[in-house]
């Protein structure tokens, strides 16, 4: 079994991607989904992405502890799909929306960051299980204007990070095209 992680920028393919990597499993799927439909557009792209999903596969619906939450959902599914860490940071940070932004405690937000993907890592290497994890690329835009949208963007760069060391395949998604960046192709 294996991890892939499928990263990159807003409407890159990635959730295509990984659809269609698991299709070629032709394995049990569960499918995770971190969104949280905070408004009528929101709602509206979960429902686009429920459509697109083969009827069989499994969906869980969880917007934080999801390792927790799949090891007790994966049944017998032999395929894991997450889509996406990016919503999931989101949704550890609107935990604290009632911060100002000169209260943030930038240090408690990132020890819930770093505590979510280290229980996804701890379940990834419990389960006997193919995994598929969609993130997005946010550090090569524009800087930032607030000081959280650059501790969001920070912590999300860090997920990143810990999730493409621990897997053993990584995607960039460019315009619908995949780029195999891990493991690097060897020039001979």
């Amino acid at each position: 079994m294996k991890t892939t992680l499928i990263i990159g920028g807003a409407r890159s393919g990635k959730s295509h991607f990984a659809q269609e990597l698991a299709r070629r499993l032709d394995k049990a799927v569960l499918f995770v989904a971190t969104a949280e439909a905070g408004d009528e557009e929101m709602r509206q792209r979960i429902e686009e992405h429920k459509k697109a999903r083969p009827a069989k596969w499994n969906t869980l619906e969880a917007t934080a502890h999801i390792g927790s939450e799949i090891q007790q959902e994966i049944g017998k599914a032999q395929v894991v799909i997450v889509d996406c860490i990016t919503l999931l940071i989101s949704n550890i940070f609107s935990q604290y929306d009632d911060q100002t932004i000169e209260r943030i405690d930038a240090g408690l937000i990132e020890k819930k960051v770093v505590d979510e993907i280290d229980e996804l890592v701890e379940c990834i290497k419990r389960l006997d299980a193919s995994f598929i994890v969609v993130t997005n690329e946010v550090g090569t835009g524009l800087v930032p204007a607030t000081k959280t949208g650059r501790l969001y963007r920070d912590l999300l760069g860090k997920a990143n990070q810990l999730l493409a060391q621990q897997s053993d395949e990584v995607y960039l998604m460019v315009a619908g095209l995949p780029v195999k960046i891990k493991p690097a192709a060897h020039l001979t």
